[in-house]
């Protein structure tokens, strides 16, 4: 026993240095340094000083996990799980649904880290670059099939109230949703604030006709609702056109001209949500795993996209003659100000005239000896500016 031991001391005392710089971490752990600077090193690393080899991820507050609801469908009908009354963590759920038939998961992300979304990829079988694009947002609506998995892209839209619209006013606000579709899961991931789905989730487990068709019925739903959104949006931007072309064409006119470009701004980003989404949906309505029951829902959803695709182009067409009158009225009235101004500046020359003509000091001029002079002087100055201003006035130029 003392034998070897003895040994394998003998071993590690005549091992060389390369060989010991071959094993992983051997130089951190001192194992080339004299013992009293390898227990320098060993206090270092208690007491927390090593320099850190990597960035740790950022902690979400409140939600660490980014999951706003999971629950497994089936039938129809939300499962209740013993002992998950209200969500069932996803990777049970991912269990379940995959031993009971016909079942499937939804599962709600908000905002998920990398970190999340790569557990979620384990968990859920999804292709590593469907999981990292679902991280991030701002994508471009549209859809692709990886695998067994349908990546559909959603553009959410919501109006925000104003009293009056300003140079820096918010009129539409977007956020996307990407929609993960697999045999037995639907992933959603919202990004923004913009399109919460707790009321989707909700109205979508009242009607058991559609849930009975499967994760696509969560595609459905959430485009469905998007799109009754795009309308909403619409209605109210409509009535900001209109109260718009009435302060244009209103008797007193407000200044300026920002709040209306402000406005076409707000409308690019409006039209950048609702018009790619057409081509998308097409696609999904020719897609071979899409349930026959959905086609005639997704068809009336691709309908009042059209409705939405041709509202927003009016009011781009609106907006834009909105902005063409009002410059026009500005050039009106900046013609107006340099005929004023032009008008003004002739009354003015006559009498400078004949101030300059008697002020050139000559000995012998009309006037200059009279006792009427100066009041014949004065008076051809009031005839002459009195009759020019009646003339531009009738011209319309004062």
């Amino acid at each position: 026993m003392l034998g070897r031991e003895r040994g394998r001391r003998d071993t590690a005392r005549d091992e060389s240095p390369r060989r010991i710089l071959q094993r992983p971490g051997a130089l951190l752990r001192g194992e080339l340094l004299p013992g009293h600077f390898r227990q320098f090193l060993d206090g270092l690393r208690l007491d927390g000083l090593r320099r850190p080899t990597g960035h740790a991820p950022a902690q979400r507050h409140g939600n660490p996990d980014a999951v706003v609801d999971c629950a497994v469908y089936a039938g129809g009908a939300r499962r209740a799980e013993p002992g998950h009354p209200r969500q069932v963590p996803y990777p049970e759920a991912a269990r379940i649904a995959r031993r009971r038939r016909n079942a499937f998961v939804w599962l709600g992300l908000h905002e998920p880290d990398q970190a999340t979304m790569t557990v979620v990829a384990e968990v859920f079988g999804l292709h590593e670059l469907v999981a990292e694009n679902a991280t991030s947002g701002g994508h471009r609506p549209g859809v692709e099939t990886v695998g067994e998995v349908t990546r559909l892209v959603l553009r959410a839209a919501r109006y925000v109230e104003h009293d009056r619209l300003t140079a820096t006013s918010e009129v539409v606000e977007t956020g996307d949703i990407t929609v993960l579709i697999g045999p037995w899961f639907a992933i959603t991931v919202r990004h923004g604030p913009v399109g919460p789905l707790r009321a989707v989730r909700e109205e979508l487990e009242t009607r058991q006709d559609v849930l009975r068709h499967g994760p696509w019925s969560v595609a459905y739903a959430v485009g469905n609702r998007l799109v009754e959104n795009y309308l909403e949006v619409a209605a109210h931007v409509e009535r900001d056109l209109e109260r718009l072309e009435e302060e244009t064409f209103a008797t007193v006119r407000t200044d300026g001209i920002a709040h209306i470009y402000q406005l076409k701004r707000e409308m690019v980003e409006f039209k950048r949500a609702v018009l790619p989404l057409a081509e998308p949906l097409t696609r999904l309505l020719e897609a071979r795993n899409l349930p026959a029951g959905l086609q005639p829902y997704l068809e009336d959803v691709r309908g009042r996209l059209s409705r939405a695709v041709d509202r927003v182009a009016s009011f781009d067409d609106l907006v834009n003659s909105i902005l063409q009158a009002r410059l026009a009225q500005i050039s009106i009235d900046q013609n107006d100000d340099m005929r004023k101004i032009a008008s003004w500046a002739a009354i003015a020359a006559v009498p400078t005239v004949i101030a300059g003509i008697y002020g050139m000091n000559f000995a012998v001029m009309p006037g200059l000896d009279s006792p009427y002079g100066f009041t014949g002087a004065i008076a051809a100055m009031a005839g002459l500016g009195g009759g020019l201003y009646w003339r531009l006035k009738k011209a319309g130029w004062l």
